[in-house]
């Protein structure tokens, strides 16, 4: 009797046409799970929008003073410690594509690292500092000045391009339009007050980062187009147009 089964050669062909076919699909899973992850984000930056909508209605409307019981506080404790009671799960604090972070270990590249508070906090998200309420008397805000540039309550006109909340690789962040970007991609030479719209201008959504605006809308927001966003009142969104504007590692990308 015949037995029966594959050849040596029948069992090559199949495999063969197994890893083909996954070439072809990897690609496309890789894509659908980035899209997934940026979806997840969003949904992220929305429940974010209901917890600033919260706070602000406790406080007469307005955002963060900068403070925390009357302490002037560092390291974004003025706002994480104001946030974590409307906020008490963990997952929301953090992009699905910047969960870890490695401390010495460098992820690659930095838009997939969490950052790390002093006090052990994570997180993957940071406010526009702009956004804040400075207490009468104030001269800065941590150094930032000057104090008339801040927005100090969400219901002004133009709300709609003002930045609240965005995937950060820092805990928060007071872009200038005097800011450039940085020379490479996987820069990571972050110094205060000093082009610290480089802490949002970060790759993490394939050209993208996602952000909160004051109008409480969420969405995608191009790389390039960060210049375009009115970060404080007196933000020029023209300040990076026209000939001999150096993008460096960002050139490729879509202009705005």
């Amino acid at each position: 009797m015949k037995k029966s089964g594959f050849t040596l050669v029948e069992l090559l062909v199949v495999i063969a046409i197994i890893a083909v076919l996954m070439s072809i699909l990897m690609p496309a899973l890789n894509r659908v799970r980035r899209q997934a992850r940026a979806a997840a984000c969003l949904q992220n930056l929305k429940q974010w929008g209901l917890m600033f909508v919260m706070y602000c209605d406790d406080n007469d409307g307005y955002f963060f003073s900068g403070q925390f019981e009357g302490n002037w506080e560092g390291n974004g404790n003025f706002w994480r410690k104001c946030m974590k009671p409307y906020s008490k799960n963990e997952k929301m604090w953090l992009c699905p594509n910047a969960t870890v972070h490695r401390g010495t270990n460098k992820i690659s590249p930095w838009a997939y690292e969490a950052w790390k508070a002093p006090n052990g906090d994570t997180g993957s998200y940071g406010p526009n500092g702009w956004i804040l309420n400075p207490p009468p008397g104030t001269t800065n805000v941590y150094g930032r000045t000057p104090i008339s540039d801040h927005w100090r309550k969400p219901d002004v006109r133009g709300s709609n391009n003002i930045p609240v909340f965005l995937g950060s690789m820092w805990v928060d962040a007071w872009p200038k339009d005097t800011d450039v970007p940085s020379d490479y991609e996987d820069w990571r030479f972050d110094r205060v007050n000093d082009n610290e719209m480089r802490r949002f201008c970060i790759n993490r959504h394939n050209g993208f980062v996602n952000g909160l605006f004051a109008d409480w809308t969420v969405r995608k927001i191009g790389l390039k187009e960060l210049w375009r966003l009115k970060w404080s009142r007196s933000f020029d969104t023209n300040c990076r147009t026209g000939p001999g504007i150096d993008w460096k590692w960002l050139s490729h990308y879509k202009d705005y």
